[in-house]
């Protein structure tokens, strides 16, 4: 099982594996700091290096336990040390991106008892399904300028481990609508101290003056008791 060097150091921006095992172009390495997609977050990219030779690392995929790195070379072979290089530029969108979104679903559910149905963590634009009742644009403005007035008084974000049995003890714990987070004896939890945590396996920002400004791009109806909105982070 390869190890996730980023639940416990999101900023870790290079870091030294081993290949253990290789299908196609597929590396499985002994330990990783890229994020494979998962949870709606998409993958990091960067590259691997070995020796003077480097292979762009262009998707990053979780299976059993394993995680894959997909580069178009078949020029690694099993036992290669190798230097993973994250591409930061994008792995520090994707980690404010997927900050905020914690954020917001936190003003939602504390200030409406809303969930969340489902969401895609993107680069550029990210979206939010939510089981919000009555379809009210000046709430949602609302709940965005409160998930704002929350990011200037900058909390600190604190990722830590605790036994699931107790943490879900917690009845304000989940966010996600009709979903329990995995049946593991210990939960990765994300709180943004003081307003909200919740259990997330992703990458983070270290406070909330790092994800920037909140805006709403765009709001949907995408039926009864679903609604969608998109924002961008300025």
């Amino acid at each position: 099982m390869t190890e996730l060097l980023y639940m416990n150091n999101c900023y870790l921006k290079e870091f030294s594996a081993t290949v253990t095992a290789i299908e196609g172009n597929l590396i499985e390495l002994d330990k990783t700091a890229f994020y494979p997609t998962g949870g709606g977050v998409l993958h990091d990219t960067g590259k691997l290096a070995k020796s003077i030779e480097e292979f762009i690392v262009m998707n990053v995929l979780k299976k059993e336990g394993k995680v894959w790195h997909e580069v178009a070379s078949d020029a690694l072979k099993v036992g290669d040390k190798v230097v993973g290089r994250i591409d930061w530029d994008r792995r520090y969108k994707l980690m404010r991106m997927h900050t905020a979104a914690h954020l917001l679903s936190g003003v939602f559910f504390h200030e409406g008892k809303i969930l969340i149905t489902g969401n895609q963590i993107d680069v550029e634009e990210s979206r939010m399904d939510f089981n919000m009742e009555n379809f009210d644009r000046a709430v949602i403005d609302d709940y965005c300028r409160k998930a704002n007035e929350l990011i200037q008084k900058d909390l600190q974000i604190k990722i830590y481990f605790m036994n699931r049995d107790e943490a879900l003890k917690d009845p304000e714990m989940v966010k996600l609508a009709e979903v329990l987070p995995p049946n593991v004896p210990e939960l990765r939890i994300v709180d943004i101290v003081g307003f909200d945590r919740q259990p997330d396996g992703g990458c983070h920002v270290a406070s909330l003056k790092e994800i920037g400004e909140i805006a709403l791009a765009k709001l949907e109806n995408k039926g009864k008791n679903n609604r969608r909105l998109y924002y961008i982070l300025k």
